[in-house]
Parts: C-alpha cells; structure tokens; sequence
C-alpha cells in the first residue's frame, strides 16, 4: 500500500502499474453541454482549431470552468502525464499510475488565444502547491501544462515566469507546475465527463486567487 507521504512523490516506471492495452470502458460520443465530438483527434477538430491540455486539480471543476470560456469547442477529463496505459481513475488516485488529473481542450484561436487560455489556468488554482491542490493531496493533483506546439511551450514558459514574479512580489511562494511536452492523454472513465453538468452540487476547488496577471491590473 502507498501511504499518504508516497502519494506525494512520483512513482518510478518499473513500479508504475501495468495498465491495459486498451480502454477499460466505452466513451459517449458527445460532450453533455457543448454538443460537440467528446473524443478529439484529427479526424473531428475543425481545421485550424487547436488543443490544450492542463492540470490544475480535481478534473471535475477545472473542466467545468473552461467549457464556459468563448471559444472553447471541446473538453474532456482524463489522465496526463504519467506511465500506465489507459489507467482507471481507482488506479491513477493510487498514486502508482504516474498521471495528474487534465482536462482537454479543443479551442478556437480566432476568438480565444492560448495565452488567454494560460492565463485563466494560472488565476484559478493556487500553482505553488506541489504534489496536492488544496485538501486534495497526491501526485494526481499535481499542477501542469503539457504543450502541443512550440509556439505553445513558448507562450507557457513566458506566461510562468510573469505570474512567478508577480506572485513573489506578493509574498508567495514559487510556481511548481510542471511544463513538458504533450504525450500520450487517456479519457477519464463517462461518469467523470461533464460530471459537473450532471451533479450541479458537486464538489468544486477552483476559485479565483484574486492575483491577476500584471497586465490586466
């Protein structure tokens, strides 16, 4: 059994969980509130839409919060980031999975921008926690963005280091959230999807930290 202080530190591959070779269980083929294709790949984003992924936290509110944003075409909660392939949520909340909780989004760069997307990311966790996102403590609540592009790992790193900044002129602590490439993204189990939409009342840990980005006063 991995005690509390293990789920805090990374697992190593060759202790990771074996996982699957495919899904352990089947998608809906839409998203409950947008209406559009649940599963995204280059067969159902339209051209010249773009996709970003981030962890912030318990998926469940993270994704509620960038459904809402204009722009925003698609989301899904899944699994980012770690080792075991297509892991269930009981295996990835046993911290032996490598995986922080994410949520995917496919998004319009004509009406919102990634920045503006990093920016919504950064205002609505607290990325200086480490391996927990308040009372939710373990390597899946772990803060990330994993880039698609460049262009992408460009504007994070640059959008980071403004926010560290600007935060340590305040007195807090500094940014802990991992950058790194895109790999492979696993679909968090239909319950998961939308949850928030389905159970209104559910639990929610987003707020935002009342520290804007030096540019939006």
């Amino acid at each position: 059994m991995f005690s509390s202080r293990r789920k805090t530190e990374m697992v190593a591959p060759a202790e990771a969980l074996p996982g699957r070779t495919a899904p352990a269980f089947p998608l809906p083929s839409e998203h409950e509130v947008l209406h559009t294709p649940l599963v995204t790949d280059e067969t159902t984003i339209p051209d010249g839409f773009e996709v970003a992924e981030f962890g912030l936290g318990c998926f469940w509110g993270a994704e509620e919060i960038f459904w809402k944003v204009p722009g925003v075409w698609s989301t899904s909660v899944g699994y980012a980031g770690g080792i075991t392939p297509h892991p269930t949520y009981e295996e990835v909340c046993s911290g032996r999975t490598g995986h922080t909780e994410a949520v995917r989004i496919v998004f319009d760069p004509a009406v919102v921008s990634y920045a503006d997307l990093v920016k919504q990311f950064f205002v609505v966790h607290d990325p200086t926690q480490g391996m927990r996102q308040g009372n939710d403590i373990g390597t899946q609540y772990r803060s990330a963005i994993y880039y698609h592009s460049p262009e992408q790992e460009q504007t994070a790193r640059e959008l980071t280091k403004v926010y560290g900044d600007e935060i340590a002129r305040r007195g807090y602590g500094e940014i802990t959230t991992e950058i790194a490439p895109a790999g492979e993204y696993y679909y968090a189990e239909p319950h998961h999807q939308q949850y928030l939409f389905k159970v209104p009342n559910g639990y929610r840990c987003h707020a935002n930290t009342g520290i804007p980005f030096p540019d939006e006063g």
